[in-house]
């Protein structure tokens, strides 16, 4: 993100407003005081000027006559002018009140706040703050959306979910509640079907079997068929694979498992390497195999990680990822770069994020806030809002301040659970991007990395709000990516267990002018309907009200 295409500024301003602290100024000599007190009653010296300047030509204005002549020309008038006037009245309120509301919902702000800031402000002699949207920011944001054609709840498989046997079931004999829903479940068991079977699994018998295991509801049906399947054929990788995901009550067990899958599946994936253009059969053979390969080396250095063994976890998934590069949709550099931060490994971090944090691919929270991260861990330690209110934004601060901006832009749940607003649950299996799920997949493992780094919660809790208010309405338009999905509400609560309280999009505030308008139409259009329903009574009234102001 450039550093001139105006956030920084606008983010500056809207995270550390001006702060009025006068002990942390230096003491002014007699000559700074007199400007001060001069300066503070110029106002009232020229309204005292003012009204001794009118006193002295009342008698050559004649002010005396013409406020008899006004007076008479109100008492003069008939209800009937009342009704037009205040139904004229009634009228232009709800036009300026249905403008300022159609303008909002457009741009994220009122009109004539904006007015007010671009044009008077600098005329009374205030400074002008406002935004810049063109330039960079914008013809990313254009070219961006124009290259991210996605479905805009499209659910993604969870890159670091959990293992249902050692860790979700564990969860559910402590607590007796479910932390898995139906629904992700469901697309588990898709997945599991996608990736681990194929069309020629009937010249297999024990993959028939797990064929049939993979579609089995109940858990325990499910193990019965692995151990069916390993009774035909001691050496079906996908057998072990769902034992160590649903048997196994520890990670140690899982891994174990995961070790006799791995010696079964680099056999069998040797075998097809060496059919696989014998036939259109053979070659979905060797996909398949590939896939599980590929799982079980993932989940054995998830395993590593977990156990404690960060750096065979490194390598794991640094070889997958030069073994296998076309399958980067299964998004293993999110894996990768949880380790790194682990190791506290920065430089490395950086450059995974410098492959993978391309315009091109999608975003996710973990992308983002990892490289928000990285760009607050340089300035955190010395950061303080008063000491930035008073001297503004280093060059390296406002880049964190504009990181962090982004990151809340693309998924804005993600801070209530690094700053621990909101409980913390066990992720999903599958995460809806820029959603709710997503953000606890994110803070779940990432939180005790922003917790390591000091001040980076500080510098996140002073930013995030502010940058928040920066951001262009999100539902119609996003400033650094495509619209935030309206969606995302109905696809967490199907992810989500029922006993979490789903965090949604948190909405903008109404402006100020807006409930003014509002409440201006509504007074006009009542004062309008009494003055049409009682002219008689509405115009002693007004006569009454200019007697006394007169």
């Amino acid at each position: 993100m450039a550093d001139g295409d105006g956030w920084g500024e606008a983010a500056t301003a809207a995270a550390f407003p001006p702060a009025s602290a006068p002990g942390l100024s230096p003491p002014l000599g007699w000559r700074e005081r007199l400007r001060a007190g001069l300066a503070g009653t110029g106002a009232s010296l020229w309204f005292v000027a003012g009204l001794g300047l009118l006193y002295a030509l009342r008698v050559p204005l004649r002010l005396c006559e013409n406020l008899a002549a006004v007076t008479g020309f109100l008492n003069s008038l008939t209800p009937k002018f009342y009704v037009a006037l205040t139904g004229t009245s009634s009228l232009i309120s709800g036009l300026i009140f249905i403008f300022e509301w159609w303008y909002f919902h457009k741009h994220g702000t009122s009109f004539i706040e904006q007015v007010s800031i671009s044009h008077l402000r600098p005329l009374m002699g205030g400074t002008e703050s406002s935004i810049s949207e063109s330039g960079p920011s914008s013809s990313n944001s254009q070219s961006e959306t124009s290259r991210q054609n996605l479905s805009e709840c499209k659910v993604w498989r969870n890159p670091l979910n959990l293992f249902r046997g050692a860790e979700y079931r564990r969860y559910t004999w402590v607590t007796g509640k479910e932390p898995l829903t139906y629904y992700d479940m469901n697309l588990s068991a898709q997945d599991h079907q996608t990736f681990f079977t194929c069309d020629s699994d009937f010249l297999r018998p024990s993959d028939t079997v797990m064929q049939k295991a993979w579609r089995e509801r109940n858990p325990p049906a499910r193990i019965k068929a692995a151990y069916q399947a390993l009774e035909l054929n001691n050496d079906c990788a996908t057998a072990y694979v769902l034992l160590a995901e649903e048997e196994a009550t520890t990670i140690v067990d899982a891994e174990r498992l995961f070790k006799q899958a791995l010696k079964a599946g680099e056999t069998i994936y040797r075998r097809s390497q060496q059919c696989q253009h014998q036939s259109p059969q053979h070659e979905a053979q060797l996909r398949r195999d590939t896939n599980v390969l590929v799982y079980i080396k993932r989940r054995l250095a998830m395993c590593a990680r977990k156990l404690g063994r960060i750096r065979e976890a490194v390598k794991i998934m640094r070889d997958l990822m030069k073994e296998f590069p076309p399958l980067t949709m299964l998004n293993i550099h999110e894996n990768l770069l949880e380790s790194l931060l682990e190791l506290q490994a920065y430089a490395d971090v950086q450059a995974v994020l410098a492959k993978y944090d391309d315009i091109s691919l999608p975003k996710s929270a973990a992308i983002c806030y990892t490289a928000a991260l990285l760009k607050t861990r340089t300035v955190s330690d010395k950061f303080s809002p008063e000491t930035a209110s008073r001297r503004g934004l280093s060059t390296a601060e406002i880049n964190a301040v504009e990181a962090i901006h982004r990151a809340v832009e693309f998924n804005p749940h993600v801070p209530k659970y690094l700053l621990e607003m909101k409980s913390l649950i066990l992720p999903p299996e599958h995460i809806l991007k820029r959603g709710d799920s997503e953000a606890i997949a994110y803070a779940f493992f990432h939180l005790q990395h922003w917790k390591r780094i000091e001040g980076a919660l500080n510098l996140l809790q002073c930013t995030w709000e502010g940058t928040f208010r920066m951001i262009p309405y999100p539902l119609e338009k996003g400033h650094l990516f495509y619209p935030y999905p309206s969606c995302t509400e109905t696809a967490d609560r199907e992810l989500l267990p029922t006993f979490h309280h789903v965090s949604v999009y948190p909405k903008k505030e109404l402006p100020f002018f807006i409930h003014f308008t509002a409440g201006l139409c509504s007074s006009t259009a009542m004062i309008a309907l009494l003055t049409h329903q009682f002219p008689e009574i509405m115009g002693v009234f007004a006569k009454a009200v200019n007697c006394t102001m007169c």
